[in-house]
Formats: C-alpha cells, structure tokens, sequence
C-alpha cells in the first residue's frame, strides 16, 4: 500500500469510492453524488490536505480535511473525512491514510481535526477513538436521509507536535 497526496487523475476513483457511499449508506447525510471534476477542484486546492491509498496502483481510499467554520478564530481548526472502498476496511489503510493527514495538518499548523460521524456508523467511532479522538458532542436528529432522523457524534483530536 502506498499513501501519498492526491492527483487530478485520482478523482475518478474517489468519485466511486465516495458515490457509492453517499448511495448505499447512512455514513453521510448528503445525498447528492460528486462528480470527479469537482473532486479535482478539492484536490487542487488542498494539496497535502487531500491524501489516497493506493493499492496496486488502484486507489482504495482516502483522507482530506478542509475548513471547520469561517472566521480567523477557527483557522487552526479543520474537519475530516475518511472513507474507504469496501475491499480496503479492516487492512490497516484508515490507519495508513489518517497518520499521513495528522502529518500533512501538523505541517499546515492545525492544533485540532475535527469528525463528524454518523451515529449509524459505529464503526467509524471505535476508529476513530482508537486513533486518539475523543467525543466531544452528539446532536440529534440533525441530518435526515431516506426519511429518518439522523445523529451526528462530533469527535476531536488536539494535534500535539511531535
């Protein structure tokens, strides 16, 4: 497996890792599916801030933060999302994927990645507090996908230097 930033010419395959997500689960609130243009778009302008795992020069997942909320008082705060093709889960590419990004936010001077996960997704939440994240929120009945209520958990990680 390698992980490394992600390219233009990876915005096909996050396309149909992320559309079939966005599908098929309740792991995102969102039903409209992304195109790999705009996809691209993400990736051009978040560099390190968007990185892939490639396995056999196919990729299988990926790890991209972008912006908490607006304003100078949260620049050093930044969200996440991490998703992963089916045949990726439970091999160690979630791992291999947020060690990368912590490294790629550290280096971009973030003190704190921020999740927010499903609360049907309670394997994202074991992930993620076994990487360090800590539960900090759960609010509910804030999203609604094929007519149910859904809850969101907000998890955080204070980046400390290593």
């Amino acid at each position: 497996m390698i992980v490394r930033p992600a390219l233009a010419r990876d915005s096909v395959a996050i396309a149909e890792i992320t559309n079939g997500i966005i599908r098929d689960t309740l792991v995102t609130f969102t039903t409209a599916e992304r195109s790999p243009a705009s996809i691209a778009q993400d990736i051009s302008g978040r560099g390190p801030a968007f990185q892939v795992a490639e396995v056999q020069g196919r990729v299988v997942g990926f790890a991209t933060y972008g912006e908490f909320r607006s304003g100078p008082g949260y620049a050093h705060s930044r969200e996440h999302s991490i998703q992963l093709a089916p045949q990726a889960r439970g091999q160690g590419t979630g791992r291999a994927l947020m060690t990368a990004l912590e490294k790629a936010a550290r280096f971009d001077d973030v003190h704190v990645l921020i999740a927010g996960i499903s609360a049907e997704n309670p394997g994202a939440i074991a992930f993620h507090t076994a990487l360090g994240f800590t539960q900090v929120g759960l609010m509910p009945e804030v999203g609604c996908k094929w007519g149910r209520w859904l809850d969101l958990v907000l998890m955080q990680k204070i980046l400390r230097p290593v």
